[in-house]
């Protein structure tokens, strides 16, 4: 009995070991003291990733011995060898999936998560989980299209799917599984898709039952399938997530916009709709609700619709923009003066304005007095003065991130230390000018400082002690690898 206490207490020490430490005994070293702790160790591991090839046989024959070693897996992630070549999937492979699928099936019983990004599956191949693994929670996978959902309805306990279109197959491949045309309603709050084309006819089935959806991710997808059932679903969506979708982008912002009212994170990627932002911006009932806006558009957005934003839009806590080129440093200052008391972080990366106009970043400051996360990294035209000028009215910082700043110099440092007291996260990598002894000396220094990322070579060694004295996290870049 006490053997058994004991066994247990250690298991418990072991879920709460962290996972890497330059400082701490770390849960990788606990299977490396005995065999009794590796056992332990094993019993009381939680998740596993395991990378495997397709063509190596030899995974389905050692696999069910790895994963009745770990009886409590509650998280389990297949993903390809990357020196596998990606074709398209033969049948050997085909079989591979219904295998590897079979063996989680009969072996893992406490899954929650699994995520299978190995091969493209067949609805099929799903059959045995289901009947399995009824507490499944979370599910990524890639698919073969053109796709079907209807096997969804055989996950009753499904919160969060992810799905990649990643091959598309002139069979039929939306029959194969339990149809579950009966299905109502979804229990799933959280969906991403990748690849959706017109021929994946089946989204519609999904749209018609997810009525609890608070989150959804669109990535290079070609259709959303019947508009007006895909708008049933966006009732009560709080984060919406569109990366390559210029084709769909208009008629997404415009069902938002007329729909959503408790949306509060919107991000736009590469392939927006010049119009249908500005229908979002001047018409959407979500003005209240929206605090999160990230947006990576260089040729769609325009001062305009900053302009409209900053008009209609009055808690906004975040606003992050990327490589947006044609917006000119008036369209930002109309944004700061809106959001000058909501606004706590501002990023903008690679940003034109900021290179070109100076004293733009100064008036920021000025207006944004509030913030505590800053990020303007990869703007490699951006110089000391300009920074320096902002900093100075930013005493609220506590991270700021400045990685790809080329001509930045150490100078930097000298207005963090004076104005930026607060401040517990740095990131200055591949800021060339900036000198080790400057690093040093900064580490030295600071007060509240947490974390800071810097290339390897910036480091000495008076820097690492003093950041292991203030329990600095030093995270250290190759130098050699290129931002």
């Amino acid at each position: 009995m006490e053997e058994i206490l004991f066994d247990e207490i250690l298991q418990e020490i072991f879920t709460r070991l962290p996972s890497s430490s330059s400082s701490l005994p770390t849960f990788e070293s606990v299977p490396l003291v005995s065999k009794r702790w590796l056992r332990l160790y094993r019993a009381s591991k939680t998740s596993m990733s395991l990378r495997v090839n397709p063509h190596d046989s030899s995974v389905i024959t050692f696999l069910p011995s790895i994963l009745h070693n770990h009886p409590s897996l509650s998280s389990l992630c297949f993903v390809s060898d990357p020196k596998t070549p990606i074709l398209f999937p033969s049948a050997a492979e085909s079989n591979f999936n219904d295998h590897l699928i079979s063996i989680v099936s009969s072996c893992c019983f406490n899954l929650r998560k699994l995520c299978f990004l190995v091969n493209p599956l067949s609805p099929s191949s799903l059959l045995p989980l289901s009947t399995s693994s009824l507490s499944l929670t979370s599910l990524s996978l890639k698919l073969l299209g053109p796709v079907s959902f209807n096997w969804v309805g055989s996950f009753p306990s499904l919160k969060d799917l992810s799905v990649d279109v990643c091959s598309r197959n002139s069979s039929d491949s939306l029959t194969g599984s339990n149809p579950n045309l009966d299905v109502v309603e979804l229990g799933l709050e959280s969906v991403s898709l990748t690849g959706i084309q017109s021929d994946d006819t089946g989204v519609t089935w999904l749209w018609r039952r997810c009525r609890k959806l608070k989150k959804l991710c669109l990535k290079s997808c070609g259709t959303i399938g019947e508009t007006e059932l895909f708008a049933l679903c966006l009732k009560n969506v709080e984060e919406i997530e569109l990366r390559t979708c210029r084709s769909i982008a208009d008629v997404v912002l415009l069902k938002v916009s007329e729909i959503c009212e408790s949306l509060n994170s919107l991000l736009i990627y590469d392939g927006g709709n010049k119009d249908g932002l500005v229908h979002f911006m001047n018409n959407s009932r979500c003005s209240d609700t929206l605090k999160t806006l990230d947006l990576r558009l260089p040729m769609d957005l325009m001062d305009e619709h900053l302009v409209s934003l900053a008009a209609n839009f009055k808690s906004l806590s975040t606003l992050r923009l990327t490589s947006c080129y044609f917006v000119t440093g008036h369209g930002l200052k109309v944004l700061a003066l809106s959001f000058s008391s909501s606004l706590e972080e501002l990023s903008l990366r690679s940003c034109d304005a900021v290179e070109r106009e100076p004293g733009l970043l100064a008036t920021l400051g000025q207006h944004l007095g509030r913030l505590r996360k800053l990020e303007l990294s990869f703007n490699e035209w951006l110089y000391d003065k300009e920074v320096v000028s902002m900093l100075a009215s930013c005493s609220g910082l506590v991270e700021l991130d400045l990685r790809g700043c080329k001509n930045l110099t150490g100078s930097v440092f000298v207005s963090l230390n004076k104005s930026c007291v607060k401040l517990r996260s740095l990131d200055i990598a591949s800021c060339r000018l900036i000198q080790a002894g400057e690093v040093e000396a900064f580490v030295m220094k600071s007060q509240r400082l947490k974390k800071i990322v810097v290339e390897e070579n910036k480091i000495t060694e008076a820097a690492m002690k003093w950041a292991s004295s203030k329990l600095i996290d030093v995270v250290a870049l190759d130098s050699d690898v290129p931002w």
